[in-house]
């Protein structure tokens, strides 16, 4: 079976929360702190077309850097959007869960029970 991995910031508490739920399930998983070691634009694509989402469909709508960049009043394209995220990964949802060639939004945690 593929190894889990969870995508996260660690002060998060759904992804806190999402690590617990792996703990306790005995799965075996790895943490990537995406402020530590920060998605590329390719990695970050090629994660969401795993999760079948979309650029926007990933965005943080309620952080200040939304606001800051108006990127709820701006048309720009996935590429755009992409290069954003990775810029200020404050606008990516998470944790994002993988898991072979499944990715998920893990939005309430206990949807990675699904990977399981």
């Amino acid at each position: 079976m593929p190894k889990i991995t969870v995508y996260q910031k660690p002060t998060c508490t759904t992804c806190r929360q999402t690590v617990k739920i792996l703990k306790e399930d005995g799965a075996d998983f790895a943490t990537v702190n995406y402020y530590d070691a920060p998605f590329t634009a390719a990695r970050l694509k090629e994660l969401l077309k795993k999760a079948r989402l979309s650029p926007r469909d990933a965005l943080r709508t309620k952080e200040d850097i939304y606001k800051q960049l108006n990127l709820g009043h701006t048309a720009l394209s996935d590429d755009e959007l992409i290069d954003l995220m990775v810029a200020h990964p404050d606008l990516i949802q998470r944790p994002l869960v993988e898991k072979g060639d499944r990715v998920i939004l893990a939005r309430p945690a206990e949807s990675v029970r699904n990977l399981l």
